[in-house]
């Protein structure tokens, strides 16, 4: 089976062709680095390294690119609002460049901690301010721009295929009517490419240009640097659900304005991560960020691994109790994985494994090639773990081998020696005998909450005939 994306551009499944044979250009939105990424805000950088990973392990040489918004960006895509790097700045009297310097470090940070492997390419907006002008003179001198009220604008009437991305209808009074008015605007589509002081008298970033001194629209700068570093035309492109309707939609007319011809051949979007309350929002104030999992007790790789279990077209509802879940099934494969390593040391070369993890390793690519579905890509990791008659250093090989996408650092595990303290001994003990009280009284919702109480202790239980044992796990 051949790799299949769901395409955005076109709402359907369509197998993937690179415009070069083993090579990918692919261009996935990066950070606005005005406060600390949330951990919704998280999702699409692990789904964008598990895609590089993918692809990688398919064969391609993959050139990932990836902005650091650090200036033009409104608090409103749709031009409307303050400029995020100057609210932070103001309320943290500090620069906009340290602001940006110090956010950028920290969202590296969160990457480093979940095992995202740095893009190729980490371009800032500010270095390229030079290439967005000359990005925009192009739009002009194509007839689809007018400047007014200080301000240069886009025309999508001049675009005839503006909407077609989003699905917009741009006769919609309704859907028009939810976008901020500005007097300036011939048509409340419209955006802005060149921003000068009619928006801000102080803005604390600005650069001559052609049109006044001013600054970019935030849309024009992932065009102007994705073209920079893939060219004019390429492969893929990435980014959240929330950003079809304006940004990429606004991104694509901009480019193809630019070059008369089609900018990208594949766009995918992730789903949000939501709460019970709906989706995540710095702007609602109150947001977890990675560190609040980290000071809760779980480790970057736990959120990891339940980010693993969604498949990226699927909305993800946070709940610690889903985080519970899928930190006791990381440490239970870590178990797994520790136990092989110590009884076989050397894992079997992926040439060498047998035919029964060569068929799960093939089910593994299948479900990859299968719009990058992880969950199912999950399943043969644990199948060929619990796979009968096969030995245990192809079981090694194997799941080492699917590691190579999941990005879950099985192939760096080490056996730690726990010493247990009397007293946290003490503690468990008395758990354990309660949750096996709580079990011969069919209180079945007691046991289970023993059980999660007990399992973010760092212990494992292991439930037998002859009664429940447990272990206290080191932490990889």
């Amino acid at each position: 089976m051949s790799l299949r994306l769901f395409n955005t551009l076109g709402r359907s499944l369509q197998e993937f062709k690179p415009l070069k044979a083993n090579q990918v250009g692919f261009y996935g939105c990066g950070p606005t680095v005005y406060n600390f990424a949330h951990i919704g805000n998280m999702r699409p950088y692990v789904f964008h390294d598990v895609v590089t990973r993918a692809l990688r392990y398919f064969g391609y040489q993959v050139t990932h690119v990836m902005n650091i918004t650090d200036a033009g960006h409104l608090t409103g895509d749709d031009d409307s609002g303050e400029d995020k790097m100057v609210k932070t700045a103001i309320e943290r009297n500090k620069s906009v460049m340290e602001i940006a310097e110090y956010y950028t470090a920290a969202f590296f940070k969160d990457t480093a901690a979940l095992n995202v492997e740095r893009p190729t390419v980490v371009c800032k907006a500010t270095e390229h301010i030079a290439e967005m002008i000359a990005l925009i003179q192009r739009i002009e001198a194509n007839g689809y721009t007018y400047f007014a009220g200080g301000n240069l604008y886009f025309d999508v009437s001049k675009f005839p295929t503006y909407g077609d991305f989003a699905r917009l209808r741009l006769d919609d009074q309704q859907a028009s009517s939810r976008i901020e008015v500005d007097a300036s605007k011939k048509n409340p589509y419209d955006f802005v490419l060149w921003f000068t002081k009619s928006k801000f008298e102080d803005q604390a970033l600005q650069w001559d240009s052609p049109w006044g001194r001013g600054y970019p629209g935030w849309h024009v700068e992932c065009s102007a640097m994705s073209m920079k570093y893939l060219g004019e035309s390429f492969d893929l492109h990435a980014g959240g659900i929330d950003h079809v309707a304006i940004h990429h939609t606004n991104e694509i007319a901009q480019s193809e304005a630019a070059t008369g011809r089609k900018w990208v051949n594949y766009w995918l979007h992730n789903e949000f991560l939501v709460m019970n309350a709906g989706k995540m929002s710095k702007s609602a104030g109150g947001f977890l960020t990675l560190k609040s999992l980290l000071d809760a007790g779980y480790e970057a790789l736990d959120y990891r691994y339940l980010l693993l279990g969604a498949h990226y077209r699927s909305q993800l509802t946070f709940s610690y109790e889903a985080l519970d879940s899928a930190r006791s099934a990381r440490r239970s494969l870590n178990e797994r994985v520790l136990a092989l390593r110590d009884k076989v040391g050397q894992a079997t070369a992926p040439e060498a494994l047998q035919p029964a993890a060569l068929q799960r390793l093939a089910a593994f690519r299948e479900a990859l090639e299968n719009d990058f579905s992880t969950p199912q890509a999950l399943a043969e990791l644990w199948g060929v773990l619990k796979e009968q008659n096969l030995p245990a250093a192809d079981m090694l090989g194997a799941a080492c081998e699917m590691d190579r996408v999941f990005g879950l650092g099985l192939a760096d595990l080490k056996t730690e020696i726990v010493t247990v303290d009397p007293a946290f001994a003490a503690k468990i003990n008395t758990l354990v005998q309660a949750r096996t009280v709580a079990k011969q009284s069919k209180d079945w919702a007691r046991a289970d909450a023993l059980r999660d109480e007990i399992n973010t202790l760092g212990v494992l239980l292991e439930d037998s005939p002859t009664g429940t044992t447990w272990k206290q796990t080191a932490r990889p």
